[in-house]
């Protein structure tokens, strides 16, 4: 988990400057955001209309002082405000947040916790906190279909809740070469052994095939789709779309940007170049990174496009947390590494490489939200 020492006190006025200065900067409140949920019921606070953003449902929360860690102010904030007691639950990083109210700047450091069954049968009938807040369980669906008006900031978290605990990667279609037609055969074992409404990346690594994608998408309406960001037109038609590529487009939820993409998404300087501004406006944006240089480029990009009010980046494959197969060659960077490389990143990051989906509870020790991989996924 970070530990947000980079941003944990409130901005203070240099105790050297002239008293007269009438321009400040206007201070950052920095704050640990606790997304509370027993599977899929997830709980709010609601906000008094004589506070900032009243009126409104939050996630708990609060404050970060200085002398401590953004995990350990939501602990203390969650027991103050309702008496959860969260310091034996996992407490996994969702991604960081500075949002610009105009009169308040506020930098969100943001994590996802489950409870256990017996806090949540204790906690399920509280509808007060202890600061006489109201409190509520919503169910996921409700949440997330923007039910519950939520502060601006919050709306970019929702899009975070809707990755899935694990996401399946087709194989490239040139694994099926031996096929009389590997089209076929890679369109009939995908649709036949994908797993029920699971998200899909569909990465066939054949730039002429992005029909196959439209087929498997229409063979198998019941999942969810990444694509690659290079595959903008996945529907080869002109004029006004049929109800089936309407339908096909509503199940696309991500656009994926390959490591090198990323990397050209800004030049030497940290400046944004052409094809950051050309990359998916409609889709929110999933990206591929190896190292602190590309978590960097991530960073940057996710909060670029918040700012521009675009879909945000909602997921980051960093790999390869173990050896593959796939990539015999990739030194793995092991639990350790991949971890540290997690803490960095300011949105939920995907462990990808080696792992099987059992291994989800070990990538959530290790700060990750979410396991995806080839073969043992399918």
């Amino acid at each position: 988990m970070s530990n947000g020492s980079n941003q944990q006190s409130e901005t203070k006025p240099d105790s050297k400057t002239n008293s007269n200065t009438k321009t400040k900067k206007p201070s950052i409140v920095n704050v640990a955001v606790a997304v509370i949920h027993y599977k899929d019921q997830y709980f709010l606070g609601f906000r008094d209309a004589t506070q900032h953003q009243g009126n409104r449902y939050e996630f708990v929360g609060g404050k970060i002082e200085a002398n401590e860690s953004a995990a350990q102010a939501l602990i203390r904030e969650v027991a103050e405000e309702t008496g959860i007691l969260l310091d034996n639950n996992t407490i996994v990083k969702l991604g960081r947040l500075h949002h610009d109210y105009g009169d308040k700047q506020v930098s969100l450091q943001v994590y996802k916790i489950q409870l256990t069954a017996e806090q949540y049968e204790q906690h399920k009938h509280r509808e007060q906190g202890l600061e006489g807040q109201a409190l509520t369980w919503v169910s996921k669906s409700q949440l997330l279909a923007g039910a519950y008006h939520l502060p601006a900031a919050n709306k970019t978290i929702l899009e975070w809740l809707k990755l899935p605990s694990k996401i399946a990667i087709t194989y490239p279609l040139a694994h099926f070469g031996t096929h009389t037609d590997a089209a076929v055969a890679w369109l009939q074992y995908h649709q036949e052994n994908l797993a029920s409404e699971s998200w899909v990346y569909i990465r066939l690594k054949n730039a002429n095939s992005k029909h196959l994608a439209e087929q498997l998408m229409t063979a198998r309406p019941d999942i969810l789709t990444i694509l690659p960001n290079n595959n903008e037109q996945l529907l080869d038609v002109e004029g006004s779309l049929t109800a089936n590529e309407t339908e096909i487009g509503q199940r696309i939820v991500a656009k994926h940007l390959t490591h090198s993409t990323l990397m050209q998404c800004f030049d030497k300087d940290g400046n944004p170049t052409a094809l950051s501004q050309s990359l998916s406006k409609d889709y929110p944006l999933i990206v591929s990174c190896h190292d602190i240089a590309s978590i960097t480029a991530a960073n940057k990009l996710a909060n670029m496009r918040i700012q521009q009010g675009l879909p945000p980046v909602i997921g980051a494959f960093v790999s390869p947390v173990l050896a593959t197969q796939t990539h015999p060659n990739d030194v793995p960077l092991g639990w350790e590494a991949w971890s540290a490389l997690a803490k960095l990143a300011d949105m939920p990051v995907i462990g990808l490489g080696g792992l099987e989906p059992v291994m989800l509870n070990q990538a959530l020790q290790y700060g990750g939200i979410s396991v995806a991989g080839i073969r043992q996924f399918i």
